[in-house]
């Protein structure tokens, strides 16, 4: 159990909760610390939790089967996913890896249900969210089919740049070309060429300690534009 106050710093979607659904959601959640390089969970796992990033930066991954590393997306602080997952009762489809160090919260899946069941605002907030997640999921399949390292790093980006997905991350986020690489099935090299390349196209800015941004919709917006 956390505290209203907790809930309301890690749970933006709380805010629009009325006072007697937000004590029943911090009720229901936990939180946990994992180390840089773990694993949170395995492709097959029961993690029957929903989850939010507190602090630090989530792989979703899994393999191909001839081994090709295929990475999903990557979930800055602010995020929370796994919902579909938690809705079909299934195990999960992804391996997720904390790349640095990170502290989930861990919503237990009778309260998720119940507030599924019971809140409105919740239930608005779940669609918005599965809603955006689809496009950006669309989008990073067409990107893997292109094969190009500039568009592949930008289309990872654009999923941790996402407002409606990650709204606390703004305009700035704090992860370093080695990160970038790993969410992108990049190597350091390829990666930092691909940054060169975006950073001379203006969509984004290199900086000590993180990637700018002028705006989203023109980093998420490149591979588009760069293949027409």
């Amino acid at each position: 159990m956390i505290s209203a106050a907790r809930l309301a710093a890690i749970a933006r979607w709380s805010h629009d909760l009325p006072e007697g659904e937000r004590d029943r959601a911090r009720r229901g959640i936990v939180e946990k610390n994992y180390a840089a390089g773990s694993y949170i969970c395995h492709l097959g796992d029961r993690f029957d939790v929903w989850t939010g990033v507190i602090d630090g930066l989530v792989k979703l991954s899994t393999s191909s089967d001839s081994g090709k590393l295929i990475s999903f997306a990557g979930l800055p602080a602010g995020a929370w996913f796994g919902e579909g997952t938690v809705l079909k009762g299934e195990p999960r489809r992804y391996d997720l890896v904390a790349l640095r160090e990170t502290r989930l919260a861990l919503m237990d899946a009778a309260t998720f249900f119940w507030l599924f069941e019971n809140s409105v605002a919740f239930n608005r907030f779940l669609v918005r969210q599965l809603n955006e997640r689809l496009g950006q999921f669309i989008g990073l399949v067409e990107t893997d089919r292109l094969l190009d390292a500039p568009a592949r790093i930008a289309r990872a980006l654009a999923f941790l740049f996402n407002p409606e997905l990650h709204p606390a991350v703004g305009l700035h986020l704090a992860i370093t070309q080695e990160e970038i690489g790993l969410l992108s099935g990049l190597s350091r090299q390829a990666t930092n060429k691909a940054l060169k390349l975006l950073e001379e196209a203006q969509v984004l800015r290199v900086e000590r300690g993180g990637i700018s941004i002028r705006a989203w919709g023109e980093l998420n917006a490149y591979p588009m534009r760069e293949n027409r």
